[in-house]
This record gives C-alpha cells, structure tokens and sequence, in this order.
C-alpha cells in the first residue's frame, strides 16, 4: 500500500504570532502530518489542541536528549499535548504525525519528533482522550505567551493511503 501526502495548507508567518490555526479539515484522510520549521521570540515548549478543546483531555510522554544527558517525563490531564521545544535560535525542525485523526469511535494519537540547536532531540507520544474526528489543529507555544518568530512556517499535509 502506497501513501500520497497532499498538502491541505501553509501558513508562513509575516509579523510573529503565538499560535497558528488549521481550521475546517476534510475528514477525506487518513492521517495528517504537520511539518513546523522557525524558531519562537525566546526558548518555550510547542503545544497544540484539536478542535478548541481546552479541557485537561491530554496525556503526553517526552523523551528527549542532548548527546550527553537523556531526559523523560510523562503528564496527564493536560489542557495542550506537547510537541517539543524551541528557542530564538533556528530554525528547528519539527514533525507531527496525526493518526486515524477522522475516526469518531477511539481517543486521537499523535507521535511527534523535533530537533532544537545544541543537538537536543525530542520524541513525544500524546494521548488526545475524545472520540470527536479531528477537524481543526492549533500549534501554540506552550505557555501562550511567547511568539513564534516572523518567517516561521507551518505546513498541514493530509496522507491517503491509496
């Protein structure tokens, strides 16, 4: 079986911004993949929420390293699931797969991967507790306070399997 990526939409930031919306998605896929490349105004976390679900409905679990030191943490009944970080520096690269994100009868799945300077890696796994398909993905920092910087840009891909 083969899987053709097409892209849903982008979004290149002009002026920076704390977040970035993907609203009305097709529930045509099978997954979705978003592809994140930019930095924010000063080092944060990257989160995101499905539909405007602003509850304690995720669980995510971060391992992460730097070379040197490896890293793990685990948390639920979050009100955001956690991609990885960034800093001021970039750009860094960021990759989050979305699975059976249409499905209206299991909790939602994502498996993210991203790469920050000085070598720090994260792969994270975040549990999204409802059953609802997914038809909207905001990407924030974690904190909502810090921007992503101009020049950030943020690519939602749906895949078909085919």
């Amino acid at each position: 079986m083969t899987a053709t990526y097409d892209c849903i939409a982008t979004t290149t930031l002009s002026t920076s911004a704390v977040s970035v919306t993907f609203s009305s998605i097709s529930g045509s896929y099978t997954d979705l993949v978003l592809i994140f490349s930019g930095a924010s105004e000063s080092g944060n976390g990257i989160a995101f929420r499905f539909n405007s679900d602003t509850g304690s409905n995720y669980s995510n679990t971060e391992m992460s390293g730097d070379g040197t030191t490896a890293g793990y943490d685990r948390t639920t009944s979050q009100t955001v699931g956690r991609i990885g970080s960034v800093t001021s520096g970039g750009p860094h690269n960021l990759i989050l797969n979305i699975q059976n994100y249409s499905n209206s009868t299991t909790h939602k799945t994502t498996l993210s991967r991203s790469y920050r300077d000085g070598n720090a890696t994260y792969a994270m796994v975040t549990l999204w507790r409802s059953t609802s398909a997914i038809t909207s993905v905001e990407i924030r920092t974690q904190g909502g306070t810090v921007n992503f910087t101009s020049g950030s840009t943020f690519t939602l891909y749906g895949i078909k399997a085919e």
